[in-house]
């Protein structure tokens, strides 16, 4: 298949949508609009809309869009439900091919927290197939201790049903079998390279400007490409419309300000808006752990961040909206243990848009975006290392709603530039520059029928810089058997270009460079040709979810992920390939081919009652991976992230008759994680002088040798956490938040890294109390 394939297959795709669409008429009407906070004028996010004693009904998006279609002409009671706000009901009449557009406003609810019962989830269960993707809202982060008072998205995707975290300190994101670089961030659509901080409780996401964050641990749609595990799409708030609001904290880790409002209020009676939302947050812990945490270790903790985000949202009449938004984040790490120097960047901004067609059922989003990430990396007895990436991403979506079916189809593209240089252990030079451009074209259709959903989907990448294609089938279902017990499954064909500049003989991971998908890979693995030279995978997800009563939610879900093809950095160079062209591919390549799978079954129970909140999560994983050695046989080890058991247990609760005090805990056990032992040392000459080097006078450099890859195994791993809150309330709109929290409640001793030339053993954080206060305004 080639570009002009790829061109015939965008184009066969919009025709269909096109006649679909253009041949549906007859008796009926459609109801659509926005569902706003009355208060702020922020949208109420996947909240019930439905026309009473009719089996009509929508749920709002993450725009708070609602759209009811196919509704037989006639006067009806329009309702709108949701926690925490009063019931809204509103009288329509509808005519023959109307379209009639409602935006609501619901007011918070008077009453307290004890009588409510109505959740849009259950809705939303029946009507979505939602397997293998976890809905976070900022309201469920708060729920997690947090650190000095300061929720943060990093601590609640640790409990998430196959999710590893591999710790406090250099913390990174594996998900069910995937590691960090075949994991995509989304951030308003725009590309986030390195979501999280160099000690591990801290993500770049201020929580306070969170709208969503969706999380695809696996069988994603086809509106989603360019990795082969998972997806985190995350959405920010537009800003508070109708006055200015903002929050200020400090704590014994840092500080935050968050500050909103209306550059033009947001009117009930009609007419546009606009708003604007900035966050800034950092650590301090360098100089604050000198006096608070100095048992740890007298010269600091010196861990160092800075982010800032930028919003202005600009609101049309009829719910059409343009964002324009910028970023910095950075991480610094100073001279800490046997790290030199250790530090990252990253920068963007773009635009994202929503259109509303005034005659059409249909939905129109975009966005463009540029992004660039630097990182850096010394230490003090291994050669630097460093990466960059830049570019850019474009996407175009289009929704049109059926009835109860939708189709959804888009564009997309992306442009990037990776630079990358590092000094293997063999001291053999690895670097690379590379262009890379990426198109890609897609379409979902979702079809309601008696008790199915069925969601099958399809996308087409192409990859320019290499001359590949990739036709990706993907197919979601979910059988609802009873309004309590729903049978679900997804799965499909991924692929991706970005490989990863991680080493795999390092204990722990600091280090998170990329690299674009070389074309100077081997010409065989395992017996056969290689046709492509990109990554691949395939998955397949089956589970269920069972209501055991209204407010216990069961799920347990299967997965199989086969890594069919991986590119990996090649540990065993030793020859200049244009040197000794004769050599075995493993020791003359930058880059060698693997592949790999992964497997497993995640259970989660989730109560969620008045005042008590409950989540439990089992994880039982196994990944492995195979690489070719000098002889072409196949060698079997496990990476470094595989976790055989994960528990994480979650609990929070409401006292007080104003329910202003709130305690939360969390406890998180892990089975050891793999490693590669040290057997020895010895002098390596670099024979600089070529064949005239004096060896014996010459002054090597300590050359390690390495055991089995991975074969040895860190102990386990186990934290408790606890935090303590209470609120004061001064009026209607400003609180005082005070928070007392202890992390690592036991002081359990957690392995960090051990240093492979002193053999010291560097510990996780130990058990760390912390103060916060939070106003709000």
């Amino acid at each position: 298949m080639n570009f002009k394939n790829f061109i015939a297959i965008i184009i066969f795709t919009t025709l269909i949508i096109f006649f679909s669409v253009c041949n549906l008429s007859g008796q009926t009407a459609i109801i659509r609009g926005f569902v706003y906070e009355k208060e702020t004028g922020e949208p109420v996010i996947f909240t019930n809309v439905y026309l009473a004693n009719t089996t009509f009904g929508s749920a709002t998006d993450v725009n708070g869009y609602y759209l009811i279609s196919n509704i037989p002409v006639g006067s009806y009671e329009l309702m709108v439900t949701n926690l925490g706000y009063d019931t809204l009901r509103m009288s329509v009449t509808l005519k023959p091919d109307e379209i009639v557009n409602k935006k609501l406003y619901l007011k918070k609810a008077s009453y307290t927290l004890e009588t409510i019962n109505v959740t849009a989830d259950k809705y939303e269960m029946r009507t979505e197939t939602r397997t293998s993707v976890v809905k976070i809202t900022p309201k469920q982060i708060k729920q997690i201790p947090s650190i000095g008072g300061q929720p943060d998205l990093a601590q609640y995707l640790q409990v998430l049903p196959g999710v590893i975290f591999t710790g406090d300190q250099g913390g990174q994101l594996y998900i069910r079998g995937g590691s960090p670089i075949q994991n995509k961030v989304m951030l308003d659509g725009m590309i986030i390279y390195n979501p999280f901080h160099s000690i591990g409780l801290f993500s770049v996401f201020d929580t306070d400007i969170l709208r969503n964050a969706d999380i695809y641990t696996g069988g994603f749609n086809a509106e989603y490409g360019g990795r082969i595990s998972s997806i985190m799409d995350i959405t920010t708030r537009d800003g508070n419309k109708k006055r200015i609001a903002g929050k200020v904290g400090v704590s014994t880790f840092g500080a935050k300000v968050m500050i909103e409002g209306p550059l033009k209020k947001q009117s009930e009676t009609g007419g546009g808006s606009s708003s604007f939302i900035f966050s800034a947050k950092n650590s301090y812990l360098e100089q604050s752990s000198k006096l608070f945490y100095n048992y740890i270790d007298t010269a600091g903790l010196p861990f160092n961040y800075t982010d800032l985000y930028g919003k202005i949202s600009i609101n049309a009449a009829n719910g059409s909206k343009i964002n324009f938004f910028g970023f910095s984040f950075n991480d610094k790490v100073n001279n800490y243990k046997a790290l030199s120097d250790f530090h990252w960047n990253s920068t963007g901004g773009g635009i994202n848009f929503l259109v509303i067609p005034e005659k059409s059922p249909m939905l129109m989003e975009g966005h463009f975006s540029y992004s660039t990430y630097k990182i850096f990396l010394e230490e003090e007895y291994f050669p630097t290392r460093s990466s960059t990436i830049n570019g850019f991403n474009i996407g175009l979506d289009f929704t049109y709603f059926i009835g109860k079916n939708q189709a959804k189809y888009g564009l997309e593209m992306l442009g990037y530039k990776t630079n990358y240089y590092f000094i293997n252990s063999l001291n053999r030079e690895i670097k690379q520059a590379e262009n890379t451009t990426e198109l890609a074209a897609y379409f979902v259709y979702k079809i309601s029928t008696g008790k199915f959903i069925i969601e099958p989907g399809f996308r087409v990448q192409w990859y320019a810089s290499l001359s590949n294609i990739s036709p990706e089938p993907r197919l979601a279902i979910k059988y609802n058997a009873t309004d309590k017990f729903r049978i679900k499954f997804a799965g499909g064909w991924y692929s991706q270009n970005l490989i990863s500049a991680v080493s795999d003989r390092d204990v722990v991971n600091l280090f998170y460079g990329f690299l674009s998908g070389p074309d100077n890979l081997p010409d065989r693995f395992d017996g056969e040709e290689i046709t492509h030279k990109l990554q691949k995978s395939q998955h397949a997800i089956l589970g269920f979810e069972y209501n055991l009563t209204d407010n216990i939610l069961i799920n347990v879900e299967g997965y199989y992920k086969y890594f069919s093809q991986l590119t990996n950095l090649n540990r065993n160079k030793i020859f200049d390939e244009n040197k000794a062209p004769d050599q075995p591919d493993l020791l003359k390549k930058d880059f060698i081919i693997e592949k790999g799978d992964a497997k497993g079954i995640d259970f989660l129970l989730k109560y969620d009652y008045r005042r008590f909140y409950f989540w439990a999560v089992y994880s039982f994983a196994f990944v492995h991976k195979f690489y070719e050695n000098t002889d072409n046989e196949l060698v079997e080890y496990v990476p470094h992230y595989d976790r055989r058991h994960n528990i994480n247990l979650v609990g929070s609760y409401l006292l007080g008759s104003k329910m202003n005090w709130e305690i939360n805990v969390r406890w998180n056990f892990g089975s050891g994680f793999p490693f590669t032992k040290t057997q020895g040392f010895y002098e390596s000459l670099n024979f600089t002088g070529g064949i005239n080097t004096n060896y014996i006078i010459e002054n090597g450099e300590l050359g390690i040798l390495y055991a089995d890859l991975n074969g040895g195994r860190l102990p386990t791993y186990h934290r408790l956490d606890f935090d303590m809150k209470r609120r004061f309330e001064f009026g209607n709109h400003m609180i005082l938040e005070v928070n007392i929290s202890v992390t690592n409640v036991f002081d359990r001793k957690n392995i960090f890294y051990i240093d492979r030339i002193t053999h010291e053993k560097v510990y996780q954080l130990p058990i760390m109390p912390s103060l916060g206060i939070n106003f709000t305004f």
